[in-house]
């Protein structure tokens, strides 16, 4: 891998993880097209780098409701800041349970699976088609809720499936209001990839050579700063309900993949 297809990753990670068109499954398409021979591991290392790369963008776009959040947690009381924090651990629980439980065989998702990523794809294009047709409410978030949504954010982990579109569709479908939503599947994945992050690096499971550092680094940046970008305008788009022109992108990518599967 160069600077050029690093980069060219990173801009398609920071644009695809908050769009919901999969940003795992984009990475493993490019990867694929880009002719990218990484061992899995040291393909999911760079996947690593790049989810925490729009984990901070998140963090930026929103950083004055983490501030209130965390403000609200410090008063030690059951405010709505508490409870808000309390339904993010609970959307957290399926995902950890199952990057837990099958880790290794998720990982091994990561290596140019083509006809996977295909097929999930047009899985995430009827989500999306599914939600688009929901009725808007001013619904918020509640315990059992976030459960539901996190059960959506596990099944995720797999490449093809987008997570945003995922999350914020099953929100919308339990009658969640869209910019709420938008917010709450934004967050919630935050904590998350910031406990992947340190698991892999305290456990030393990252394949880092130093020779890719600077590949790495660029692939990073370029990220970070689409993330920025993508996050703003998903949040308008989700208002506007335009999710069915997502739905139809990732039924076109979906089909192009399974074909290309098939005839590689």
């Amino acid at each position: 891998m160069n600077y050029i297809e690093a980069i060219i990753l990173g801009l398609i990670q920071g644009f695809t993880e908050f769009l919901p068109v999969s940003s795992s499954g984009h990475l493993e398409l490019m990867k694929a097209i880009l002719g990218d021979t990484s061992l899995p591991e040291e393909s999911l290392t760079f996947t690593v780098v790049l989810h925490f790369a729009t984990a901070l963008s998140t963090m930026v776009i929103f950083r004055k409701e983490i501030a209130e959040i965390c403000k609200g947690l410090f008063k030690m009381t059951w405010n709505e800041e508490t409870q808000f924090s309390l339904k993010i651990i609970a959307s957290m629980v399926p995902a950890a349970i199952i990057g837990f439980m099958f880790e290794e065989k998720l990982e091994s998702f990561f290596g140019g699976q083509i006809l996977l990523v295909g097929f999930m794809l047009i899985i995430t294009a009827l989500l999306l088609l599914f939600a688009d047709k929901a009725t808007n409410t001013n619904k918020k978030v509640s315990f059992g809720s976030a459960f539901i949504i996190g059960v959506s954010q596990a099944i995720a982990m797999l490449p093809g499936i987008s997570r945003s579109g995922a999350t914020i569709s099953t929100a919308v479908l339990l009658g969640i209001d869209r910019t709420k939503a938008a917010r709450f599947s934004f967050l919630m994945v935050v904590p998350l990839i910031f406990g992947k992050v340190s698991k892999d690096i305290l456990g030393g499971e990252l394949s880092f050579d130093s020779s890719q550092i600077g590949i790495m680094s660029a692939g990073f940046m370029a990220a970070f700063v689409s993330g920025m970008f993508a996050c703003t305008w998903m949040i308008s788009l989700v208002k506007k309900s335009k999710l069915s022109y997502f739905a139809i992108y990732c039924a076109i990518v979906g089909a192009i993949a399974i074909g290309y599967a098939l005839m590689s």
